[in-house]
């Protein structure tokens, strides 16, 4: 990946290493920031710092190879696998199995799970070599601990209690494993995402204090037409999309798919500019 389309994110307490033989988009080489100071064998196997890439435009719910290979073509860095079986973008692991394997080395693979045990998680992280598990549901903080050592995105439905349940969910987690990154979805009752429902930027960039050093996704009705506006408002590190890019459900429209990764790249060029 360039310069353009990383972002390098200290992730706490959880050590990544990407050891898919002949991949070329391992992380560098361990830049060890400190140890941790608590030693609980579950929630920190190896307690270190680390910094690791955290992918910047991420398409999610592929679920055909088609959808997979336009996704890369047109530049997105990352791509999500929904496991969850009462989505309209589930995808079997068969089939994920195939998708992964025509990835290019530079996109990420992130493994989506809605209210799933552990232990199908990890074997479905391991099968596939995922770079991150996605917890979209009500997952507790103590999954966590149970979890492989790859990062965790941890997903917000925001709705009327703003940060409030983030704020929980972070403090519950005390010293055990905190997730590494933090998505906010909007909030449509009932469901679990993917709705194409638009969070609330203001309510979400005036939360962010909420989060502490944890970066943020942010997603909820992100579209080629309002995507850049979401990321000078809100500030995001990276930003996902499933809907936003489909003109029927489940099915990825090449043109929006390159508008949207395009119009991101742009806004996150120009917070890069105006950071420099």
């Amino acid at each position: 990946m360039s310069g353009a389309s990383e972002a390098n994110v200290v992730f706490e307490n959880t050590v990544f290493e990407n050891e898919r033989v002949g991949s070329n988009d391992s992380i560098p080489p361990a830049r060890i920031m400190g140890a941790g100071t608590s030693r609980d064998s579950r929630a920190r196997k190896r307690s270190t710092h680390r910094i690791a890439i955290l992918f910047k435009i991420k398409i999610c719910g592929i679920n055909s190879i088609k959808d997979a290979q336009l996704t890369g073509l047109a530049g997105a860095d990352a791509v999500g696998l929904n496991f969850y079986e009462s989505s309209p973008r589930h995808v079997d692991l068969p089939t994920a199995e195939k998708i992964v394997g025509v990835l290019r080395p530079t996109v990420k693979r992130v493994g989506l799970f809605v209210n799933s045990a552990a232990v199908e998680i990890n074997q479905v992280a391991e099968q596939l070599q995922l770079d991150y598990i996605q917890l979209h549901g009500d997952e507790p903080p103590e999954l966590l601990a149970d979890l492989s050592e790859r990062p965790i995105i941890r997903a917000f439905r925001f709705g009327e209690t703003g940060a409030d349940d983030i704020a929980r969910f972070l403090e519950a987690c005390g010293d055990g494993r905190r997730p590494d990154s933090i998505l906010v979805d909007a909030l449509k009752p009932g469901e679990f995402g993917g709705t194409g429902e638009v969070a609330d930027w203001d309510a979400v960039s005036n939360a962010k204090a909420a989060f502490g050093d944890i970066p943020l996704v942010l997603a909820g009705g992100l579209t080629p037409f309002n995507v850049a506006d979401a990321i000078e408002k809100v500030r995001p590190v990276a930003v996902d999309t499933a809907s936003g890019v489909e003109r029927r459900p489940a099915n990825k429209d090449p043109m929006l798919v390159r508008a949207f990764v395009n119009a991101a790249k742009k806004a996150f060029a120009e917070l890069e500019s105006e950071a420099s």
